[in-house]
Order: structure tokens, then C-alpha cells, then sequence
């Protein structure tokens, strides 16, 4: 007779999900009550301390956990970086990322995986199974929103393992910056999952270009610990958080950048969300799908 022991959750006839939901239902509890902006200006000083013996802790603790290929990066020693900040917002050396060149693609402006993508169904995006949130939401603007109705979409999530800077995925031309004040829910895909309209929630930085074919946005997205955002044209814009919205036009100063240009970066990881008013995206970027800068995204 086999010994007798305690009953497994299954054997209670429990739902083995039990556990996982408490756990989940605490996580969540935990972001909403934390001052998650003091908690994100701590982490912030503490990549950029210089001290050798911490920055080089972090550094190697984060290289052997994700099992970064430090072999892309322009300055392969680790210990090279001044401050973990630096190490994690590090250039890929010439041709670690090879541009698609196909006439019309669009192209990959993050490393990461998908999160989702698709077609903007009567204004909305899908956040995960279940769970939509609007256009005019993530962008602050009804009337802008209104151009991306029935486009399409592409929603990255970068991870800690990732190359942190963000590219172009279009030539274009920078035309208005909004600043949106918001929370610093963390965009890993369990909340991504379970908060509703997380996105939209989220402070971010929603940028709007032109090109030939009309306009598209890129929108950085900030989360808890990971909220720093900064673009080549103005260097740091989050932090400061916003307290109100915040629009800068642009079009006086001609910025424009080729496509796969660098147009900005994440200080630690977080969430990048391209909009395009038409266009095809290809079928094989399902969720969780591995993604590269350059590759193609689909078709404009």
C-alpha cells in the first residue's frame, strides 16, 4: 500500500489555478498601494552610482540571469560601463542589427517579444485576450485618434535581457510630443494580462511622425522601477513625471529620421506601441513571438 500523505491541491478538488490567482490578486494589490514613482527615483539613482563594486554587481547579476549576448554590444566588457544605467542603455556595434530593405516593409523599432498585434478594431487595440483600450486613450487626443481607427498596431515588451534603445520604424518626421501623466504599472505580461487598460494608464511619451505614405506614432511606454525615457532630438523627457499633459510641436525644427534610426531609448525596460493608419502587419507575430530592430514588421 502506498504511503499515506497530505492531499495535493487537485486531490483537496481544488482548481490547481487557486494558488496562482492569490498570488496574482496580491501582485496587483502590491502596484496599486506602492508610491510607485518614489520607488522608481530610487531605482533610478541607484543605476546611475558610479561605485565599481555596485555597478558591477548589478551588471553581472543581470548578464548571468538573462544571459545577455554581450558579443552585439559596441563595448563587449561588461565592466567597462560607468554606471549600470550605461550597461543597459549600451549601442550594438555596426551591423548587429541588419535593416530589411524591402520596398515598402515596415521595420522592427525594438528588441523584445510581441505582446500583441493586429488590426485597431473601430478605434480600439487589443491589450491581451479579453481586455481592449482605445486609440484616444493612449494617445490623449480624440481628434488624432480618429486617423488610426481602422489601422494597425504592434505592442513590444522589452525585457531586462534586452538592447534597450528603439528605432525608427519608418523615415520619418517628428511633428508633436505628448507628455502623458499617468501610473507605472508594471508591463510584464501577467498585469499586462489582468490590469485593465494598462497601456493607457501608464505615463509615456507618445510621439507622432510624417512620412511619404501619412503619419504614424510610437509611443514609450513607462513602468514601475523602468520609467526613464529619453529621445535623440531632447534627451531625457521621463522623468520629470507630468502632472498634466504636456504637447510639443515640433515641425519648426525639421527633425527627420532615416528609417532605423535611433530615436530614442529606455532607461531600464518597459513597453514601445506602434500605430500605423493602414497597412499589413506579417501573420507570424503572435504573442510572445522573439522580435529584432530591423526586421520586417509587415507592410505600409
Amino acid at each position: 500500500m502506498p504511503p499515506v500523505g497530505p492531499l495535493s491541491i487537485e486531490e483537496r478538488g481544488q482548481p490547481p489555478l487557486v494558488n496562482y490567482t492569490l498570488a496574482m490578486h496580491v501582485s496587483m494589490l502590491v502596484q496599486n498601494i506602492v508610491p510607485q514613482k518614489t520607488l522608481s527615483r530610487i531605482v533610478r539613482a541607484a543605476t546611475r552610482w558610479t561605485w565599481r563594486p555596485w555597478k558591477d554587481f548589478l551588471i553581472r547579476r543581470i548578464v548571468r540571469a538573462y544571459r545577455v549576448d554581450m558579443s552585439e554590444a559596441a563595448q563587449p566588457d561588461p565592466h567597462a560601463y560607468p554606471s549600470f544605467n550605461a550597461f543597459f542603455t549600451r549601442a550594438l556595434h555596426a551591423g548587429a542589427r541588419p535593416l530589411d530593405g524591402a520596398a515598402g516593409a515596415i521595420t522592427c523599432p525594438a528588441d523584445g517579444r510581441v505582446s500583441q498585434a493586429g488590426r485597431i478594431t473601430e478605434g480600439r487595440i487589443v491589450q491581451a485576450k479579453g481586455r481592449t483600450y482605445s486609440v484616444a486613450e493612449l494617445l490623449a487626443d480624440e481628434a488624432a485618434a480618429a486617423t488610426y481607427r481602422d489601422g494597425i498596431f504592434a505592442t513590444l515588451y522589452l525585457s531586462p535581457r534586452d538592447y534597450h534603445r528603439v528605432h525608427m520604424p519608418l523615415a520619418g518626421e517628428l511633428i508633436e510630443t505628448v507628455h502623458v501623466p499617468g501610473r507605472l504599472f508594471s508591463v510584464a505580461p501577467t498585469p499586462v494580462a489582468e490590469i485593465p487598460r494598462l497601456f493607457a494608464r501608464n505615463e509615456r511619451l507618445v510621439c507622432h511622425f510624417q512620412d511619404e505614405h501619412g503619419p504614424f506614432v510610437l509611443a514609450m511606454v513607462g513602468a514601475m522601477l523602468v520609467s526613464g525615457v529619453t529621445t535623440v532630438w531632447s534627451g531625457p523627457e521621463i522623468p520629470p513625471y507630468a502632472r498634466t499633459i504636456r504637447r510639443r510641436d515640433w515641425r519648426d525644427r525639421r527633425i527627420k529620421l532615416a528609417q532605423g534610426a535611433e530615436m530614442g531609448r529606455f532607461e531600464m525596460g518597459s513597453t514601445v506601441i506602434v500605430l500605423f493608419p493602414a497597412g499589413s502587419l506579417d501573420p507570424s507575430l503572435v504573442p510572445e513571438r522573439t522580435v529584432r530592430v530591423g526586421q520586417k514588421l509587415g507592410c505600409c
